[in-house]
């Protein structure tokens, strides 16, 4: 499902939240959200989420004890590495799925300060 969300706003960068819980550290679920990057002209490199359908996922999650472990988006030109950008725009610690222009699925750790780092995970369905 994660693929198919973030595939489907091809050619922009697709995006998502990635919901679940932190004992142990498992996505639950997938929120789609919409790519409101400005202007949208750059949407092919650029994302960004709607902070009030960020709120919108927050409450939700918290209603069904779960919180926003991080966010999913795709590099249809790119290699599934967080660029400059993504890092700076990105309140960590979290976690960062991208999903690269060949279809490969990388998840990275984003701590407060320091580099990103690969993890080694699987997805289950």
């Amino acid at each position: 499902m994660l693929e198919a969300v973030l595939l489907a706003a091809a050619p922009e960068e697709g995006c998502a939240l990635l919901l679940g819980g932190r004992d142990p550290w498992h996505i639950r679920r997938v929120w789609p959200c919409l790519n409101v990057w400005e202007p949208a002209a750059e949407r092919r490199r650029r994302f960004a989420i709607d902070p009030r359908e960020q709120l919108q996922a927050q409450k939700w999650a918290r209603s069904r004890r779960l919180s926003v472990l991080g966010s999913a988006h795709s590099h249809p030109l790119s290699e599934p590495v967080p660029s400059a950008l993504d890092q700076s725009m990105a309140f960590g610690p979290t976690l960062m799925l991208i999903l690269g222009e060949t279809r490969e699925l990388a998840c990275w750790w984003l701590p407060e300060q320091g580099s990103p780092h690969r993890l080694a995970w699987r997805m289950v369905d």
